[in-house]
C-alpha cells in the first residue's frame, strides 16, 4: 500500500500529530548564517584588539571613541551572545526531557545573555561617550 500523503511519516505518526515540526530546515539555516556572520565579526573584531595591543589607555579609549570600534564591538557583543544562547537552546532541547525544566533553562539563558550584552553594550557605550 502506498502512502497517499507522499509522507514519511506513518499512519499513527500522522494521526497524533508526531513528527517533524517542518522547521529544522529553517533552524539549521539560521544558525549557520548567524555562524558565519559571528566568524566575520569576530575576526574583524581580533584585528580591532590586535592593533590596541601596547596601546596607552588614552589610546584606546580614544579609539573607541570613534564610531566603527564601537558598532563593530555592539555587533560582535550582540552576535556573540545570540550564537551562545542559542546554542544552549540546542542542548537543552536535546537533552532535557522535562518540558518546564526545558523552558526555564531556554527562559533563564535567554535572559542572562540578553542581561550581559546590555552589560556588556552599556560598557562599551560609556567609554564611547566619557560618562
Amino acid at each position: 500500500m502506498t502512502n497517499p500523503t507522499n509522507s514519511f511519516r506513518t499512519p499513527l505518526g500522522r494521526v497524533r500529530g508526531l513528527g517533524s515540526a517542518k522547521h529544522g530546515a529553517q533552524h539549521w539555516l539560521t544558525y549557520r548564517i548567524a555562524s558565519a556572520g559571528l566568524a566575520v565579526l569576530t575576526v574583524l573584531f581580533l584585528a580591532l584588539i590586535l592593533g590596541l595591543i601596547g596601546a596607552s589607555y588614552e589610546d584606546v579609549v580614544a579609539t573607541f571613541k570613534k564610531p566603527y570600534p564601537v558598532i563593530l564591538t555592539i555587533l560582535f557583543l550582540g552576535a556573540t551572545f545570540h550564537h551562545a544562547a542559542y546554542g544552549l537552546q540546542e542542548v537543552f532541547e536535546d537533552y532535557v526531557h522535562g518540558k518546564l525544566a526545558k523552558l526555564a533553562a531556554i527562559g533563564l539563558t535567554k535572559a542572562a545573555a540578553l542581561v550581559l550584552f546590555l552589560l556588556a553594550s552599556f560598557a562599551v557605550l560609556k567609554i564611547a561617550f566619557g560618562a
